[in-house]
């Protein structure tokens, strides 16, 4: 097995040279990083289908995380060969494409889905005029001043690490660094370095909301993104030799994994209750906002938390050439209830990952459901769950 981890890790930078977001992490051995020269998609092609082959030959072992391992790498070369294809030109539907790369396929959820969720803010915002553009009006009042941007965002952090420090062992001298960029498709991003260290970079090109404070801080620092990947450093490729998780191909399972469980963790670390108090007593003061509006803000919220799906809708149509970029983002507008500007940024996430927006509310929603089977209504019993999922190879598949 490790010397098809040791050929998987090859190939997977080899196709880095390629598509350039295709490798979001490695910290492997610098010798396993190809040359300047290029191997041509359909030698990658020929060497993924052949190595898949030889891995089936292999008996998985009948210890679970062995058994976990197996099937991690056959998914992973499966989805990569698959990503190969799609760089040879292959055209793949949305559903297709997500079933392909991350092992699962979000449900279609009609127009009369979202527009229940929008009758209710209808009359939670009443007057005339679209109803993105009166909660808008709703939403500006709870925008972080850039001024004070760093301080909520480093708050937020440590109030974030605290809590998941509680209840999991985290490496030593485990840290990241927080970075503010401009010109992105996306909000946030963790770039993991190894060593237990990561840097996370915020996009400042549209305003940042207050709620967004917490969600980042949990999904790219903790328990999220740095966690994640810090545990999989620690306890499979540090404590195991399994060089495989020394590299993350974005484009493949592993991601509805990542992603999943960086979501769910925002509540696992927050409580709804929790998190209302430590708004009103923390947060909200340190941007300068009303804290008297925090449950008013939350309430809206949990309500536009309803409509996370409708992202999935708009690139479902938009990837299968149903409708057009400018149709996508007007879509987006009405059913996601996004600005201009943030709808037309969330076009070009579409245009750059395709797919990959399933993992965020359909990764979020698989794993609440496995870790709340095992575990039950007991906060510490799936805090547990929760941190044995992030230290193992588990994947879409397995949380069925």
């Amino acid at each position: 097995m490790n010397t098809t981890a040791e050929q998987y890790v090859r190939l997977v930078l080899a196709i880095g040279q390629h598509d350039p977001d295709y490798v979001d992490a490695y910290y492997g051995p610098a010798e396993w990083k190809p040359g300047a020269t290029k191997t041509g998609l359909d030698v990658l092609s020929t060497r993924a289908g052949a190595l898949r082959e030889e891995l089936l030959r292999i008996a998985p072992a009948a210890e679970e995380m062995e058994r976990l391992r197996h099937e991690y790498l056959s998914k992973q070369l499966s989805a990569l060969s698959a990503r190969l294809r799609m760089l040879q030109g292959e055209r793949l539907s949305f559903d297709d494409e997500s079933r392909a790369l991350y092992d699962a396929v979000a449900p279609v959820l009609p127009e009369s889905h979202f527009q229940g969720v929008l009758d209710s803010l209808d009359k939670r915002f009443p007057g005339s005029g679209p109803l993105v553009t009166r909660y808008e009006a709703f939403h500006r009042a709870f925008i972080i001043p850039r001024e004070k941007l760093d301080h909520v965002f480093k708050t937020a952090i440590a109030a974030c690490r605290e809590r998941t420090q509680k209840h999991v062992a985290l490496p030593p001298g485990e840290s990241f660094t927080v970075e503010y960029v401009t010109g992105k498709s996306w909000s946030g991003y963790n770039w993991y370095q190894g060593g237990f260290r990561s840097i996370i970079q915020v996009n400042t090109d549209l305003p940042i909301y207050i709620d967004r404070a917490v969600d980042l801080a949990c999904h790219e620092g903790y328990p999220g993104h740095h966690v994640y990947n810090a545990l999989l450093e620690k306890h499979l490729v540090k404590d195991r030799g399994w060089m495989e998780f020394a590299v993350y191909p974005l484009f493949s399972p592993q991601s509805l994994i990542a992603e999943g469980t960086a979501n769910y963790g925002i509540p696992v670390a927050f409580p709804e209750d929790e998190r209302i108090q430590f708004e009103e007593k923390v947060l909200f003061p340190a941007a300068g906002l009303d804290p008297a509006r925090v449950r008013e803000y939350y309430e809206v919220q949990a309500l536009v938390e309803k409509l996370a799906y409708a992202g999935n809708e708009a690139a479902r149509r938009y990837i299968n050439k149903e409708i057009n970029a400018e149709q996508a983002a007007a879509w987006l507008e009405r059913f996601a209830l996004m600005s201009k500007e943030r709808a037309k940024q969330r076009v070009r996430f579409f245009d750059q990952y395709r797919s990959y927006v399933i993992n965020y509310n359909l990764g979020k929603d698989l794993v609440a459901a496995y870790i709340e089977k095992k575990a039950g209504k007991d906060p510490a019993a799936g805090w547990k769950e929760f941190a044995t999922l992030l230290s193992s190879p588990r994947l879409p598949s397995g949380l069925r």
